[in-house]
């Protein structure tokens, strides 16, 4: 048991990795981040959940069960964002009919408003009822002048001076104030008066039935249906929004429909409400649904015989995109089984079989039109490149070429025309060439007809390209981006460029080609998949086969470790360098070295960093002044030696001009001594981490890595 915790932490504390990075080779490769740590909330938050635990108790269950649906539709339509038909000018509308709709109009009641104070704003009409609590404000002027502010009672009087005591409960405001002119007239003479109201008195009402939240509510006077139903959360799934009732005195005053508000903005049923009003939502009536391509897709409530056309009307007609030629509908017979039928839409409204009476539970799909675009697909060397409607067999060649803008003037006078022809043993390929200025002209063995879905593809002239260009950065005269010409070299440019400056370290030249770039990177990327394969073969069977818990938090370690180090690999980026030995023109021009240019090649001719780098498995890892006629040894003695745990076997050293060797060797004529901008590179023992040692040629692999992007792994 020690044994395995001693491994454990020498595990821990021997296994770590990062990217060193060679002086003038490699650039910086961010590190991997740890994942931060999720804290405990605030107090504040922490009550603050609490509260909204206790106010989910005290929920009604109905209110409760309700809410997660109506949010989740919300989220739903928010995340969806676009509607049918910017789907279909995308190119991106389904090819099914979504049946995720959901009740019509109980959103509308999902997020109750937070106050209704704007309600007391609104001026009291000629028809409000005074009542107990009421607040009435007299002004009188002329030969007599006064201000009274006086509450009706709960007896429903008033006192006014001289006028006396008198009732008013029940008057409407219109009658107040023909009372209290009539009365005042009595006693004065030559007067004007204003009757105004004050602070109004909150009733009392009941929402029951089918509500989200029923109960007994206290509201403003002013308030109505609507203001009374959003305060109980409205209908709940289960109750109706198409028969509200506004019971008073045991009599039903008046039969409100939402449907009337959401679909047309009537609100003339929305009455105001008295003290003790009742306000019933019954049970939902029949429930019909709509889909697809309508503009308001839903499940809607059946009020009274209602038909096809009804229910599209109710979801808004339908979509510029809606196929007319089908509609499915979906009906469950008797209680027993669901069946489907077929129809149309074509001269429904004419037509009473197609435009059918509904039943409950009937579930109604409108498709969208099928996508049989006539058009041809033009690219290459035109002005607008695209897809172009045709009428097949009428519409040629020379008739797309002018829709498209015209011709580019690096056109090639060949043109390509691919045709697929659909047989009864599979599609059927043509491939013909045309010559676009015959067809431009007219000749018709060139300016054929074309045929739905051709491809025309008009020729970019051979090898064609505005401008090529090269960059060279550094030690040159005149730096800067140029451009070249077919075949022309390195030396070529670097003469325009004015040549070398004195300060030109020649032999830390760097050149990078996108071609190597992406040919380097595949090869990285190749080596850490085979690396990722290898190393993720038998790490669940391990921890299952475990022995011990410590050999299992031993086996879970080195997985973590695995994928630390694959991580780690899969940050690594080519350079695509290639290793070139520049010299002084007069020996460099014409050289092997000498190569053509390609577009986007980058040169940069560094000054002379007069320093040796000494990285890797040594104890002091720094850079070092060059000193002439000294070889690799002499640096890493500077450097401190080599550790325990040095592979100084397999040091190697990565040259200022791009290539490797290994230390000590005579490899391609290089000798043991060191050039000024060298970094000598002192690798660790591998084999010391358990589960590398049966990792095939890691040493070989690392060491790829290691020249082809510039980036040395180091592993400790």
């Amino acid at each position: 048991m020690k044994k395995s915790r001693k491994l454990v932490l020498a595990a821990c504390a021997a296994v770590s990795f990062f990217l060193c990075i060679p002086f003038a080779i490699a650039e910086e490769v961010p590190s991997v981040q740890a994942l931060p740590v999720t804290a405990s909330p605030p107090a504040d938050q922490r009550e603050s959940s609490q509260t909204a635990v206790v106010a989910e108790r005290q929920t009604p269950y109905s209110a409760r069960e309700r809410q997660p649906e109506q949010q989740s539709n919300r989220v739903k339509s928010t995340q969806d964002g676009k509607s049918e038909f910017e789907k279909y000018v995308s190119g991106k509308i389904p090819s099914t009919t979504s049946l995720d709709i959901s009740q019509f109009g109980y959103d509308l009641f999902a997020k109750p408003p937070s106050t209704f104070a704007p309600t007391l704003s609104v001026p009291v009409g000629p028809d409000y009822v005074v009542g107990p609590g009421d607040t009435i404000r007299v002004e009188v002027w002329g030969k007599v002048e006064g201000n009274w502010n006086v509450v009706v009672s709960n007896d429903g009087n008033i006192s006014l001076p001289k006028a006396g005591v008198f009732g008013v409960t029940g008057l409407s405001f219109k009658e107040l104030k023909d009372l209290l002119h009539k009365n005042f007239s009595k006693y004065y003479t030559g007067f004007e008066m204003n009757v105004s109201m004050g602070p109004l008195r909150t009733i009392q009402v009941y929402v029951v039935g089918n509500a989200q939240r029923p109960g007994a509510y206290t509201i403003s006077s002013l308030s109505t249906i609507i203001n009374a139903l959003f305060e109980g959360g409205g209908p709940s799934k289960t109750g109706s929004m198409r028969n509200i009732q506004v019971k008073r005195n045991g009599k039903t005053v008046v039969t409100f429909d939402l449907y009337d508000f959401l679909l047309q903005g009537d609100k003339t049923k929305d009455i105001r409400l008295m003290p003790e009003d009742v306000i019933f939502i019954p049970p939902v009536g029949p429930l019909v649904g709509i889909a697809g391509n309508v503009k308001t897709p839903a499940i809607y409530e059946l009020k009274g015989e209602t038909r096809l056309l009804d229910l599209i009307d109710m979801a808004g007609g339908i979509t510029g995109i809606a196929f007319t030629g089908r509609v499915q509908v979906q009906r469950v017979e008797n209680h027993h089984a669901r069946t489907m039928f077929e129809g149309d839409l074509i001269d429904v409204e004419n037509n009473p079989a197609k435009n059918f009476i509904l039943q409950d539970g009937d579930l109604a799909k409108i498709f969208a039109v099928v996508d049989t675009a006539k058009t041809v697909t033009v690219t290459g060397a035109v002005a607008h490149p695209g897809q172009y409607g045709v009428n097949p067999g009428v519409t040629k060649v020379s008739d797309i070429i002018s829709l498209t803008g015209g011709l580019l003037y690096y056109t090639s006078n060949q043109a390509e025309v691919t045709r697929v022809t659909v047989t009864q043993s599979g599609p059927k390929t043509e491939i013909f060439v045309i010559d676009l200025a015959k067809a431009m002209q007219g000749d018709p063995q060139h300016n054929v007809p074309l045929q739905m879905n051709d491809y025309l593809l008009v020729r970019t002239v051979p090898e064609w390209n505005l401008y090529r260009t090269v960059t060279l950065t550094g030690e040159v005269r005149y730096p800067g981006t140029y451009t070249f010409k077919q075949g022309e070299t390195l030396s070529s440019v670097i003469e325009r460029a004015g040549g070398f400056t004195v300060r030109a370290y020649l032999r830390g030249a760097m050149f990078t080609r996108e071609r190597v770039r992406e040919q380097q990177q595949r090869q990285i990327n190749e080596m850490v998949e085979r690396l990722e394969r290898e190393l993720s073969g038998s790490g669940a069977a391990q921890i299952s086969t475990a022995s011990s818990p410590d050999d299992a938090r031993m086996v879970q370690l080195e997985l973590e470790q695995k994928r630390h180090f694959i991580a780690q690999l899969k940050t690594v980026r080519a350079k695509g360098r290639i290793a070139l030995n520049i010299t002084e023109m007069a020996t460099f021009r014409g050289s092997a070295y000498d190569i053509e240019l390609e577009q986007g090649d980058i040169i940069t001719v560094p000054s002379d960093p007069k320093t040796v780098q000494v990285i890797g498995s040594v104890y002091n890892q720094s850079a070092f002044v060059y000193e002439r006629d000294r070889d690799y040894d002499y640096y890493v003695n500077l450097a401190g030696g080599y550790t325990s745990n040095a592979d100084n076997g397999n040091t190697f050293v990565l040259q200022a001009n791009g290539t490797a060797i290994k230390a000590g060797g005579n490899f391609l004529g290089f000798g043991e001594h060191l050039g000024s901008g060298d970094t000598v590179v002192v690798p660790e023992q591998i084999e010391r981490v358990a589960w590398m040692r049966h990792i095939k040629d890691i040493t070989q692999i690392m060491y790829q890595i290691a020249v082809t992007a510039g980036v040395l792994i180091v592993v400790f």
